[in-house]
């Protein structure tokens, strides 16, 4: 079965210790090159993991002929940009999230893939590939737990680390773009819609001018979700999901553990149902429907419009702190 080839744009830490391995062991995917502006650490990544070229530019690994698709795990500020570099050189495109700086860069990128529709692009939302999304999806379209009329989810972790990215607001840091990117996707990706109206409370770091908490209420007309993220809370994840005759709750809902089962608990009246999943990585399923995609000529599992549709909500957000 011939596989998707990748060349990797940069050493980020999350592709070296994420998303590469997980690839790796992809049906459809091969980790055929990495680049780096630095040449070291090109070479360092490419021996640890096993990648066949190094390159010391991010152009001369695009201008690699046996390179299909690529996958950019660079900072914020970076992905629209080298999104459409990796187009004009006839590259396919799987993007980390979030697309962009804002919508108007997502939207950029929008139209710059229209010139190429022979090339698929996509942003990395890792987690609604997991099969418990599929599943929560799938129990509140069947009406397993009624009419969807609430979720409250939480993403916090907690970093005080000035040099870091997320702290530099014109990388695009912050903890909306970090984190809250994810509150945001889950509610649209439930609901399957758009909110109507979006409201939100913010706090800004003194020093560095990023976003470090955020509280949102989405209003979908039948029903809201709220939410919590944060770069600067005690580490949490959860997710609570309210219908009329039952609630789904998942723990871990945006990084599973990949070596051992994963739940999720459908609560009805007196009784909880626990539905359990075999150990698997978002990763490399993420990257195997996008390769299949590529392979077999049809869409992605997630237009780019769902990109910039995320972005614009951000955007409110961020506007209105």
């Amino acid at each position: 079965m011939y596989k998707i080839r990748f060349g990797i744009l940069s050493t980020a830490k999350i592709g070296i210790e994420q998303v590469i391995p997980a690839m790796q062991n992809g049906e459809y995917t091969e980790i055929a090159a990495i680049a780096s502006r630095e040449r070291n650490k090109a070479i360092e990544a490419a021996e640890i993991l096993n990648i066949p070229k190094a390159y010391e530019s991010y152009e001369k690994l695009l201008a690699d002929p046996e390179i299909d698709a690529v996958y950019i795990p660079l900072p914020n500020h970076l992905h629209v940009p080298w999104s459409i570099k990796a187009l004009e050189a006839g590259k396919h495109v799987l993007c980390e999230k979030p697309i962009g700086l804002n919508a108007v860069e997502a939207q950029q990128l929008l139209d710059a893939s229209a010139e190429y529709p022979h090339l698929k692009v996509m942003e990395a939302f890792m987690y609604r590939h997991h099969p418990r999304w599929i599943r929560t999806k799938s129990l509140i379209d069947e009406g397993r737990i009624g009419s969807l009329k609430s979720i409250h989810s939480f993403f916090t972790y907690f970093k005080d680390e000035p040099e870091n990215i997320r702290f530099r607001p014109g990388m695009g840091g912050g903890g909306l773009m970090d984190v809250g990117c994810y509150n945001i996707s889950l509610s649209r990706f439930l609901f399957d819609k758009n909110p109507d109206q979006v409201q939100s409370i913010t706090k800004i770091h003194p020093e560095y001018g990023v976003d470090i908490l955020s509280s949102g209420l989405l209003d979908f007309e039948s029903g809201t979700s709220t939410f919590t993220c944060s770069m600067q809370c005690a580490g949490l994840q959860h997710v609570q999901i309210m219908g009329t005759i039952a609630r789904i709750e998942m723990n871990m809902p945006f990084n599973p553990p990949v070596d051992r089962e994963t739940e999720l608990y459908v609560y009805s009246g007196d009784t909880v149902e626990t539905i359990r999943f075999a150990p698997c990585n978002h990763y490399t399923i993420q990257g195997d429907l996008f390769a299949k995609s590529i392979l077999d000529n049809t869409d992605v599992p997630t237009h780019l419009q769902d990109a910039v549709d995320n972005m614009k909500i951000i955007d409110s957000i961020l506007e209105n702190k």
